[in-house]
């Protein structure tokens, strides 16, 4: 492939909207010539409207990479379990250098926790004992830092674990809220921006509401190393949620764990179209914002709770438009009860 740019994947949108899974990326002059205008808020969006030049592809429309259920283990947490000091939640991570395919025919070479980027999902209830081992089968030097109160011989900063090496971090899960947790080794710009990160979850002792819950992780792909980012994704994938709408249904509670991990912009952001939510700045406090959009700095991350007054294909992406035509957008299909 050509070297990789904003520019030319900019240019190259609208022949993406178009084309099918599996795509050939299209740079140059003759891409620059093709319409950019955005999809309307609202209703259903539908394979014509992306054929006309929209952003609003679907399904098949979508140049997204692998099957309907690769991601549902970073889509998914692990469920909630009540409160009960002393319990022990036991996790292992090993940091693995791959090659992950972020769009059809475009590979990174990551350094990633268990496989993905974003690393697994880590949850806890508040007076859980967490113990995390950590196991580095990567060729640098590599932690784990937790958002969160916890001793200092466990921030992940000063135990550096190098190459064949392990570490075990185990402290009291507090306090209750929606954390994230990333490698600490320098240069930090690229252990985070290499796909060292994920999501961190510690419920309060008093339960949450029953809800459909999901965790939407947002970051950014430098692949030309150039310091910009190339792509941008929810949970590792150019428009995954796109080609896989997710599915949910109207009136029930949509709990949304939403973090941002992407290095190189100062701030990433979500919109949910035809609808509003609440919103509580990192899932804990008492304070909570209604609306449709948000925005959120590296390490940011807050709870999004949302019932859909309306059944249909609702759009969410990036307010930041650069980022949605380079990746960071999708659907959810909601359904009648």
């Amino acid at each position: 492939m050509p070297k990789l740019t904003r520019r030319r994947l900019l240019c190259a949108t609208a022949p993406l909207a178009a084309a099918p899974l599996g795509v050939t990326l299209a740079f140059g002059r003759e891409a620059e010539a093709a319409g950019h205008d955005h999809a309307g808020h609202g209703g259903t969006a539908t394979r014509s409207t992306a054929a006309a030049g929209h952003a609003a592809m679907i399904g098949d429309g979508a140049p997204a990479v692998g099957g309907p259920n690769d991601l549902d283990a970073l889509l998914h947490p692990p469920p909630a379990l009540p409160h009960r000091p002393g319990r022990v939640r036991e996790y292992t991570l090993v940091a693995r250098d791959e090659e992950l395919e972020i769009a059809p025919g475009v590979f990174f070479p990551a350094w990633t926790y268990n496989g993905t980027v974003p690393g697994p999902v880590i949850r806890a209830t508040e007076d859980d004992v967490l113990r995390v081992r950590f196991a580095n089968a990567g060729a640098h030097p590599h932690t784990i830092h937790f958002h969160g109160i916890h001793p200092t011989n466990m921030d992940g900063v000063f135990e550096i674990v190098g190459p064949g090496e392990d570490f075990t971090y185990e402290f009291p899960a507090r306090p209750a809220g929606f954390h994230v947790y990333h490698c600490h080794s320098t240069p930090l710009k690229k252990h985070i921006h290499k796909g060292l990160y994920g999501a961190f979850i510690i419920d309060p002792k008093v339960p949450r509401a029953p809800a459909r819950e999901l965790v939407m992780v947002m970051n950014g792909y430098d692949t030309d190393g150039d310091g910009e980012n190339n792509f941008y994704t929810v949970n590792g994938r150019t428009f995954y949620y796109a080609r896989y709408p997710i599915r949910v249904r109207r009136g029930e509670l949509v709990r949304v764990y939403l973090a941002n991990l992407t290095e190189f912009d100062l701030i990433n952001s979500f919109h949910l179209h035809a609808d509003f939510f609440r919103y509580q700045p990192t899932g804990t406090g008492e304070h909570w914002e209604y609306t449709d959009t948000v925005m959120q700095c590296q390490g940011q991350r807050g709870v999004l709770e949302v019932r859909f007054a309306h059944a249909g294909t609702f759009m969410f992406h990036a307010h930041q438009s650069e980022f949605t035509e380079l990746g960071w957008m999708g659907y959810f299909q909601v359904e009648e009860p």
